[in-house]
Parts: structure tokens; sequence; C-alpha cells
């Protein structure tokens, strides 16, 4: 199933499943960076995947719907209507913070932008699972055995959307 062709001359993510995830209360910059990513998802014909609120969910749904693209919004709600006006296909849930496993697993790669706990639980699960992770502006951690954090960074949104979409599995 295609969702329609690519528009920027990059190459075909026909299909591609990419979270974008990041918190309610995102500062403005970050909110521009988040619509940025979902313009530049949109533009490669990837699906963008998100908790389908508020804060960076929307700016990148705002940037994706915009674009063209298409946006499934996992709610943690029991209402469609609960939804950002940007998601294309609410997918309600009910469950609270507990929809950030069906974010990340139904993604195939994932992209954090800034982010608060729910999106720390996100950036786990995707490690856990062995789905790359993409950071602009997200959490920093280590593990006392020395093991390196293996969130990908990069400094801007296009990067980040090529990473995501070279990385995915």
């Amino acid at each position: 199933m295609s969702v329609r062709p690519a528009t920027s001359g990059g190459p075909l993510a026909e299909n591609a499943r990419i979270a974008v995830i990041g918190e309610r209360g995102a500062p403005h910059d970050l909110l521009l960076l988040a619509e940025e990513v979902g313009t530049e998802l949109a533009r490669r014909n990837a699906i963008l995947i998100c908790g389908g609120m508020g804060g960076v969910m929307e700016a990148a749904s705002r940037g994706c719907r915009n674009a063209g693209g298409l946006v499934v919004g996992i709610l943690p709600t029991e209402s469609a209507q609960d939804a950002n006006p940007y998601v294309s296909i609410p997918v309600v849930t009910g469950m609270g913070e507990g929809r950030n496993i069906i974010v990340v697993r139904s993604a195939q790669a994932v992209i954090a932008i800034g982010g608060s706990y729910g999106t720390l639980s996100e950036i786990a699960f995707a490690l856990r699972l062995e789905i790359p992770v993409i950071g602009l502006r997200t959490w920093v951690f280590s593990r006392e055995r020395g093991e390196s954090d293996r969130i990908v960074r990069v400094a801007d949104a296009k990067a980040a959307v090529e990473r995501a979409l070279s990385a995915r599995g």
C-alpha cells in the first residue's frame, strides 16, 4: 500500500512508519523543530505515528498533515475526539501512558524531541526492543558499567528524518 508518491526528490520511504515522541509542554523552539520533522516525514512519504495529543505530538502532526502526509495518533484516552486536529487516524486505547508501548512497537524508528518522563519511557521501550532512536535535544543517560548512550544524536529535523529512514529495520 502506498500512501502517496514522495515529493522531495529524496529517498522514497514508502510505508516507513516513524514515531515522533516528545512532551506536551515543550517550549516554542522544540515545537518548531517537531513541525519541521513532521513536514520532512510527509515529504518522504513516511507515516508519522505519535501519541496524538498536544505539544510535540501536535506540532509534528501539523507539519505532516499540512505537507499532505498521514498521521496515526495512538491516544491515551477513551475518545477519538481527544486527538489533536491534525491526526488522520486516531487509535483509541483508554490505556493512559500504557499506550507508549504501542506507539513504539508500531514504529520502525523513533525520533525523540525534547521530552518529559513519558518520552523517557518510550525511549526505554525502543532501546529495549532494538528500535533505532534518533534524538533532537532529548534525554542523555549512561550506565555505571560504561555503556554508552545508544541514541543517535542529530542537530536538525532533516538529519533526524534521514537517519530514522536509513536506520529503520
